[in-house]
């Protein structure tokens, strides 16, 4: 029987595996706030190389960096009602800009220190940047206009988990405007798919592309759209969103043109983000018992190098072999990248030392000892493979120079696998059904996975959306998106009111 790392299984409390991993990988910490999270270096390591890679791609199609402040007036959220619904009740608000000494021994907010309009701590910045596009923009000369930002926002959650639903989050937020609603439809959708490849290609998580529904649209969009990525628990994960806002934000910001004929036009805007909770996402797909799981890619370390050390003379030449060894793979390729290779040399035993970059999920794991040394040799252990059949440590015996030929193309091969382990879990834990009493069945048992569900939509609006909601709710449903490229379904009928479909949506649990 196999000993797994950490203290709960999967199968056990996925709830409390998740927590453990995150604990035991030395991700993220409490930071005496409730909903804030003290990032460590290896979770933050991974939101660098998050933030590296997807950046290149967003500035790969046009667009720029720049930020904006923390601070948001007031005044710029009321001018957008919907929009200000939204977000009204997770609103951080500063009021005063002093403390004063209570007489109590404490602090309290200086009564002569109150602000004239109360600032919102950034929860989005639709409005804050589109006031600055009303002055950015004159003439359709100026268009479009595209930009970016990474940044942290905070909006106020009752029900809290780390990384996946935050007080304050990390994330990047793009904004656009266009002159039309073609070309600001088309950007929506270029940026959806930008999200989509990154997704599967550098964190090795399949998702599916999809619009959401009415009910599900970002407070102010005309539409919204979503990758949403299968749990190993069958919950889904909404990963990103890309945002075609119309001329909504434009009315309200005063956001206009002089078009070609002289002529004023307001401008069609567009908004875009991924947030940490990506990270949540790789925890929870490629997570096994004994910690996570990280795809080579994003990984701050590929190959960690772990020397047997025993406070003996010989451990300097032991040292000096592991050297050569971390020198010869920065010079190999893995993924387009040179090898990211570390040697840990912490006064700790190897044992300790392997387990805890197993938790990590380092990729792959390369003990030397004084006997491996001798032969010229190293242990190999990859991380999404971390036992043989017979229940014991599959570490590999290899010649040092075979393993440098190598490293790269087992690096390549993790990703490959990982990616291919998730897919084919999200490809079996989708099943069409045919009528409500279908959805009623496959989620009567609250305690099983029974991933989601594949049905016909007729696109409901209004009253009769309303009442769709409220009979997802009552089993703790919701419709995910509608998956893009479908061709139609002639004949089928709508699950909920019986008329003609013109769709297929997702329906399942979330996070």
């Amino acid at each position: 029987m196999i000993k797994h790392a950490l203290p709960v299984t999967r199968e056990a409390d996925f709830a409390a595996w998740y927590q453990a991993v995150i604990s035991e990988a030395d991700l993220a910490e409490e930071s005496g706030v409730r909903g804030c999270m003290v990032i460590r270096p290896w979770g933050y390591g991974i939101w660098e190389r998050i933030q590296r890679l997807l950046d290149d791609r967003i500035k790969a199609t046009g667009h720029e960096n720049c930020y904006f402040p923390l601070f948001i007036p007031l005044s710029y959220f009321e001018k957008e009602a919907e929009h200000v619904e939204g977000f009204a009740k997770e609103m951080a608000v500063v009021t005063h800009h002093r403390l004063v000494a209570d007489g109590k021994g404490g602090l309290t907010p200086d009564p002569e220190a109150k602000l004239e309009e109360p600032l919102v701590v950034r929860p989005t910045s639709e409005t804050v940047i589109g006031t600055a596009f009303s002055r950015w923009v004159q003439s359709w000369r100026d268009l479009p206009v595209l930009i970016n930002q990474w940044a942290n926002v905070v909006r106020w959650e009752m029900r809290t988990r780390m990384f996946l639903r935050t007080s304050e989050f990390l994330w990047q937020e793009g904004h656009t405007a266009h002159a039309t609603a073609d070309e600001a439809r088309e950007e929506t959708l270029k940026m959806l798919e930008v999200y989509r490849d990154f997704a599967e290609n550098c964190l090795a998580l399949p998702v599916i592309a999809g619009e959401k529904p009415e009910n599900e649209r970002f407070p102010g969009a005309v539409a919204t759209y979503s990758i949403e990525a299968m749990m190993q628990d069958g919950k889904a994960l909404q990963a990103g969103t890309s945002h075609f806002l119309g001329t909504n934000f434009a009315h309200a910001q005063n956001i206009r043109f002089q078009n070609a004929n002289g002529e004023l036009e307001y401008a069609n805007t567009t908004s875009w983000g991924v947030s940490t909770r990506m990270i949540g996402g790789v925890i929870m797909v490629h997570g096994d018992d004994d910690g996570l799981r990280v795809p080579p890619r994003i990984a701050p370390w590929q190959v960690v190098i772990v020397p047997m050390l025993r406070d003996k003379p010989e451990d300097a030449e032991l040292v000096d072999y592991c050297k050569a060894l971390q020198a010869s793979l920065a010079r190999q390729t893995a993924l387009g990248e040179p090898v990211r290779a570390l040697l840990d040399l912490k006064p700790a035993k190897a044992a300790t030392k392997r387990w805890s970059w197993v938790k990590k999920g380092a990729p792959i794991i390369v003990e030397v000892g004084p006997r491996d040394m001798a032969g010229g040799n190293v242990s190999v252990v990859r991380r999404d493979r971390l036992y043989r059949e017979d229940g014991k440590l599959d570490s590999a015996i290899v010649t040092r120079e075979t393993f440098v030929e190598q490293a790269g193309a087992m690096l390549e091969d993790v990703q490959v696998a990982l990616h291919a382990e998730a897919t084919e879990r999200l490809k079996t834990s989708i099943s069409p059904v045919d009528d409500w009493a279908g959805v009623e069945a496959m989620f009567a048992d609250s305690a099983a996975k029974p991933g989601w569900a594949d049905v016909a939509w007729s696109r409901p609006t209004g009253a009769e959306l309303d009442k769709v909601v409220e009979r997802l709710k009552a089993l703790k449903l919701t419709i995910r998106n509608a998956p893009m490229g479908q061709t139609g379904h002639p004949g089928a009928a709508c699950i909920f009111t019986g008329g003609l479909a013109v769709e297929r949506v997702l329906i399942g649990r979330s996070y």
